[in-house]
């Protein structure tokens, strides 16, 4: 690597550019590689006043962070509008309302507390379906009975018969038998399943519509999908549930189709479980890492107040009654109901489209290196501003349409969402240049030189990591950027031969002995 030239202006790796000929170089600290992100607050403001007030005073009562709790207020609505509702973008693209939450805290920090007080109107609004269908189900339970009955009966008649009437009981036979078999008897409503099994979950999504979310305060579900029952990840139900693929289900020795299932999840979970997800083998390839809005909050464990402000009960009330309403009046939808863009919100979809598309570079960019998650990002804020659209016209919401305010309200939740998604990924380790640098990092500071050629050091790295050069030089070019290394100008002697390696001066905080 050939020396570049340096304006006098420029800072070269932390290093003093100015220094006696002969002089030892100065360093000053480098840039830890691990250096934690900014992540940035929740802006509860984009929430309408009855859920934004609800999320606040929850944070206060259980005295966690803000983030949890509206981050399971998206889940919420998600549960309550999934399936039964979509946003009509542009042409034929159309988002479903249905979303993958994930927040991520230490032990300790209330998870369950908060998760109850968010999705308690859930229990509540499945427990209000289920008494409202209970008659409807008790009738095809016997009307299916009947039927079975009958067309045994008839069966039983037609064997007896004699020759000339058979043929004709034969067929009346048959078709009670069909008639029988047509007739279903009616699931009993479930908005929420917990840690079930892929196989589980499909069927219930098959008997709800293609409508469900797994809902936990652990994140046992991630064990199951990394096959933790079956000895191999199972993750095609929660990649076709979230994107709405259609959906083959065996269900009680028939085959069934879901043509638009809509599953959501809203799940509350330990970091470390963060880092597990991301070594399921396909979960990255596949998608399913893709499909989550992740939130990484900020402890308040041994900041928190002792006699903290309780929820109101006029907050606490409202909550529950508007989350009751939006799923009660989208409960009956078999089509869904489909959210329009007014032109000024479709004008700031666009204009956000085209602040991130640079991003997504490979080169430059600096999403590139999650590509797969930040190309969902049009769509995720699309479904959040349906879901802030729904949540502010909780029972009309489809007879108007979603404003350019909710959309720039739905703008900020993603970009909440993806400066939280980059330190998850880093938690994963989904950076490959800040992985290599890593390891090149670990062999400068155990190895203890002072100098060393690019040469030697691609021989002491490992060709699985390092297959060629051009997999080590942006590694090489962050330690640099961080302050660890210094490259040394190249001298050419003019003769033939192989050109000299390239030589970086190596920090004293790696030189030095570790002992």
């Amino acid at each position: 690597m050939s020396a570049q030239p340096v304006d006098s202006s420029d800072l070269w790796a932390g290093l003093s550019l100015v220094e006696e000929p002969g002089a030892e170089p100065v360093w000053e600290d480098p840039i830890p590689l691990t250096a934690r992100r900014e992540l940035p607050a929740f802006p509860t403001e984009v929430f309408p006043a009855w859920l934004g007030d609800f999320v606040r005073a929850a944070a206060e009562e259980t005295q966690t962070p803000v983030d949890m709790a509206a981050s399971l207020a998206i889940a919420v609505l998600s549960t309550a509008a999934g399936g039964r509702a979509v946003v009509h973008v542009r042409g034929r693209w159309r988002e479903p309302t249905n979303t993958f939450v994930v927040v991520a805290l230490p032990p300790g920090n209330r998870k369950s507390a908060v998760f109850s007080l968010m999705t308690n109107p859930l229990y509540k609004s499945e427990a209000l379906l289920a008494a409202a269908s209970a008659s409807t189900i008790i009738e095809a339970e016997i009307t299916a009975k009947l039927a079975k009955e009958v067309a045994e009966s008839a069966a039983t008649k037609a064997a007896r018969a004699d020759a000339d009437k058979r043929d004709q009981l034969v067929a009346e036979a048959i078709s009670l038998a069909q008639t029988a078999e047509s007739l279903t008897v009616p699931a009993k409503p479930r908005l929420l399943a917990d840690d079930a099994t892929p196989e589980v979950i499909a069927s219930l999504l098959a008997e709800q519509g293609g409508r469900l979310a797994v809902m936990s305060a652990e994140g046992g579900i991630f064990d199951i999908i990394a096959g933790r029952y079956s000895g191999a990840p199972n993750m095609e139900v929660f990649l076709r549930g979230q994107a709405g693929d259609r959906l083959r289900v065996d269900r009680r020795g028939r085959e069934e189709f879901i043509e638009s299932p809509a599953l959501t999840m809203g799940l509350t979970v330990q970091p470390s479980v963060i880092e597990d997800i991301g070594r399921i083998k396909g979960a990255g390839d596949r998608g399913l890492l893709a499909r989550f809005l992740y939130s990484l909050p900020t402890s308040l464990v041994g900041h928190r107040k002792i006699l903290p402000d309780t929820i109101p009960d006029a907050v606490a009330d409202t909550y529950e009654e508007r989350v009751i309403a939006l799923t009660m009046s989208l409960a009956d939808w078999t089509d869904p109901a489909v959210l329009q863009l007014s032109p000024e919100a479709n004008d700031a979809l666009v204009a956000y489209e085209r602040r991130q598309e640079p991003r997504l570079r490979k080169r430059g960019g600096d999403l590139g290196h999650v590509g797969n998650w930040a190309a969902k990002l049009g769509g995720a804020t699309c479904r959040l501003a349906g879901l802030l659209h729904l949540a502010t016209h909780t029972e009309n919401g489809h007879t108007q349409p979603i404003t350019a305010d909710t959309m720039r309200d739905a703008v900020k939740l993603s970009d909440y969402f993806t400066g939280h998604a980059l330190a998850v990924f880093d938690l994963m380790g989904a950076d490959p240049v800040a992985n290599r640098a890593r390891t090149v990092h670990d062999l400068l500071r155990t190895s203890e030189w002072t100098e060393i050629s690019k040469r030697d050091l691609m021989a002491k790295l490992s060709r699985s990591e390092f297959p060629t050069v051009a997999d080590l030089d942006p590694a090489l070019n962050l330690l640099e950027d961080h302050g660890y290394i210094r490259a040394q100008p190249v001298h050419r002697t003019g003769g033939r031969g192989r050109p000299p390696s390239p030589r970086y001066l190596i920090h004293p905080q790696l030189s030095q002995p570790t002992a």
